[in-house]
């Protein structure tokens, strides 16, 4: 075979693999959702689907997130060992990504009618939680590593979101 179509054959599935590759949840953009479909919602009602919401969305999150990790795994593999195992990538963004682009845009909505109530309700964002968790892990995991190096045994959170 011809180095220029071998080359342009490597292209072509690099690229195949690339697009087959599950997107970064925090690329992810919320779906638009209309806060009038929570017009007839009191306050209390907002804020437990608010409390909803937000936990599906982190889960989703976490999911997703493990699921790209996996995307990228095999990606590599295939690229260094073995070029047809690209060719069992899940095939990018499935039904999940759809859901939490769709109640990342709900989250926002239900925000949008508990400010126009002047409800007061105060929940952070699931944005926020995953924010904070990711921190908290990166703490606990520097404080491991640190502990480690001292001959010390590590110590865990015992609070963390799962």
């Amino acid at each position: 075979m011809k180095p220029d179509k071998m080359a342009s054959i490597l292209f072509l599935l690099f690229t195949l693999g690339i697009a087959g590759c599950a997107s970064k949840p925090s690329e992810i953009d919320a779906a638009y959702v209309s806060p009038l479909k929570y017009r007839s919602y009191d306050c209390d009602q907002i804020a437990l689907e608010m409390d909803y919401v937000g936990q599906r969305t982190v889960k989703l999150y976490h999911r997703l997130k493990k699921e790209r990790k996996a995307d990228n795994w095999q990606m590599g593999l295939g690229l260094v060992l073995f070029w047809p195992t690209l060719f069992m990538l899940e095939g990018g963004d499935g039904p999940e990504a759809h859901e939490y682009a769709q109640l990342k845009g709900e989250f926002e909505a239900l925000r949008d009618s508990s400010v126009g109530k002047k409800c007061g309700i105060d929940v952070r964002s699931p944005e926020e939680i995953i924010r904070d968790r990711e921190q908290a892990d990166k703490e606990d995991q520097e404080a491991e590593e640190s502990s480690e190096a001292d001959g010390e045994m590590p110590q865990t959170n015992d609070n963390q979101l799962e």
